[in-house]
């Protein structure tokens, strides 16, 4: 709820939305391969948010209360050190997931939206979903003004709720305005990839709370930011040399995320799908990549001055 309540949360999920379904309505001119290029335009517009997010949501979240002192102040209380981290860790990756599932939703219509070089942007989706949007934010702005609430809450919660019905309402309608079996045209095998990149970000996130734990906001993005793009050519930096014995290469390689794990938009090519047994093993690396940060973390928090 803290989260949730930062401008910046606000801003960061509004703008990916409505960017996402702009992509769907560009002309690109790539014979034939415009719907491939929106979803994975899409998809990586949907891991970099979710990386600027997970970092600003940790710095909120563990730094910020730490330089405050409302950290001191909760730990004075019969609470630990090790469940107030886990929960600050909880409550990045329950916000990252709910920015990730506005996102998700958005992608979807943006593939099913999308069309090649003689096709013609949806008019009649682009008007829902951004006037659900607006829509959102007048909600947030009359139980601010009528009911004293606290409005960045309210108008997030409102947008996740009105983008959802935006989505269930033009999957309804085709381009002509004329009712159609619900989803026609909607590629669901985003929702695996979406799930994978999910899974990114949790890692991302664990990151970010082991360096917000030493660090402030600047150089918690820094040090995520170059984790990431190492890990981008980790297969490349490392992983030749690892498979040739080298013992350091070994070393790095296990360390330093693989992000090429989680990043399968090529797999989405010529009615190929992402195999689902391929998400569960995902997901055991990371989880047991999450315990490995996480329990760094608690070692860097373990002695951390928060006086």
């Amino acid at each position: 709820m803290e989260l949730v309540r930062q401008p910046i949360f606000l801003i960061l999920m509004s703008c990916s939305a409505a960017f996402t379904v702009f992509l769907a309505s560009v002309y690109y001119f790539s014979f034939g391969d415009d719907p491939k290029l929106v979803k994975d335009s899409v998809l990586a517009l949907m891991l970099l948010v979710g990386l600027f997010g997970a970092v600003l949501s940790a710095a909120t979240s563990v730094a910020h209360e730490i330089r405050s002192g409302t950290a001191l102040a909760v730990l004075a209380k019969p609470v630990g050190r090790v469940p107030f981290l886990l929960a600050k860790f909880l409550g990045v990756a329950l916000a990252v997931t709910l920015l990730t599932f506005v996102n998700l939703l958005a992608s979807l219509l943006a593939s099913r939206m999308a069309f090649d070089a003689y096709g013609e942007p949806d008019q009649i989706a682009l008007a829902i979903f951004y006037g659900s949007m607006v829509l959102a934010y007048a909600m947030g702005g009359f139980s601010n003004y009528f009911l004293r609430r606290q409005f960045v809450a309210d108008a997030v919660f409102s947008l996740v709720i009105m983008i959802s019905l935006a989505f269930v309402a033009i999957n309804f309608v085709n381009k002509n305005g004329e009712l159609q079996a619900f989803a026609t045209g909607v590629d669901w095998r985003l929702v695996p990839a979406a799930l994978l990149i999910l899974m990114a970000l949790w890692v991302l996130a664990g990151w970010a709370v082991a360096c917000a734990t030493r660090l402030e906001m600047i150089p918690t993005l820094a040090i995520c930011s170059g984790a990431f793009l190492l890990g981008l050519m980790s297969d490349y930096l490392f992983g030749r040399l690892a498979e040739q014995g080298s013992w350091w290469a070994s070393v790095l390689y296990t360390v330093v995320p693989n992000w090429q794990l989680f990043w399968l938009a090529d797999a989405l090519e010529n009615g190929k799908s992402i195999p689902w047994g391929y998400v569960v093993q995902a997901s055991v690396y990371t989880v047991g990549y999450l315990g490995a940060t996480l329990a760094v973390a608690l070692a860097l928090f373990e002695d951390r001055e928060l006086g």
